[in-house]
């Protein structure tokens, strides 16, 4: 088995590619070793030490570390790789038996809030845009953004990110100078875009 590693936009995140399907229903996200337990490969990877996330896309893993760890990615890397490859070779399953298929409910997908109205309308639009043009682009880097709500009176959205986007650096000016500025232009009640904590 052979497993990429790519660089992401933030340098406390690497990005594995095991060459085969991880998590392609439905993206996962642990942010503790107590959410991990629902997944034999989380908990693997959080018994690496200076590992602080673990964020499963459709066919990657993006691993972020402790900013404070004293650890490297030079030195993590090859633990973080060997708990991959075992998980794989075991032929274990992502999820623990009997864990529930979500371990992070709150935010796998985009937030169902009903709206009515104009407001439904709009809400529609920017789920869309996130589907179709701004997850595709966020997931190469390692991540993922979800909707989370949207204040009709003021204009202003406020997204989720996920794996190696939370936490990293340049998060801010993806929000604004990317995602608020396509928003924005395709949809005009949009006024500002701001991340969920």
């Amino acid at each position: 088995m052979f497993i990429q590693t790519e660089p992401t936009p933030n340098p406390n995140s690497l990005k594995f590619l095991p060459g085969r399907a991880v998590s392609p229903g439905k993206p996962m996200e642990f942010a503790s070793p107590d959410e991990a337990v629902a997944s034999p490969l989380a908990e693997a990877l959080f018994d690496v030490s200076g590992v602080e996330r673990v964020y499963f896309g459709p066919d990657f893993i993006a691993v972020s570390r402790r900013e404070d760890a004293s650890r490297d990615w030079d030195e993590l890397k090859a633990p973080v790789l060997a708990a991959i490859m075992d998980h794989y070779v075991s032929g274990q399953p992502l999820l623990a038996g009997g864990a529930r298929s979500d371990p992070d409910a709150g935010a796998a997908a985009h937030n169902d809030t009903a709206y009515e109205g104009d407001a439904a309308q709009i809400v529609a639009e920017i789920k869309d845009l996130l589907d179709t043009r701004i997850r595709p682009a966020v997931a190469q880097d390692g991540g993922d953004i979800l909707f989370d709500r949207f204040d009709p009176a003021e204009g202003v959205v406020w997204l989720h990110l996920r794996g190696a986007c939370s936490g990293c650096p340049s998060s801010s000016a993806t929000l604004k100078a990317g995602v608020e500025n396509m928003l924005k232009h395709y949809v005009p009640e949009v006024t500002r875009v701001e991340q969920s904590l």
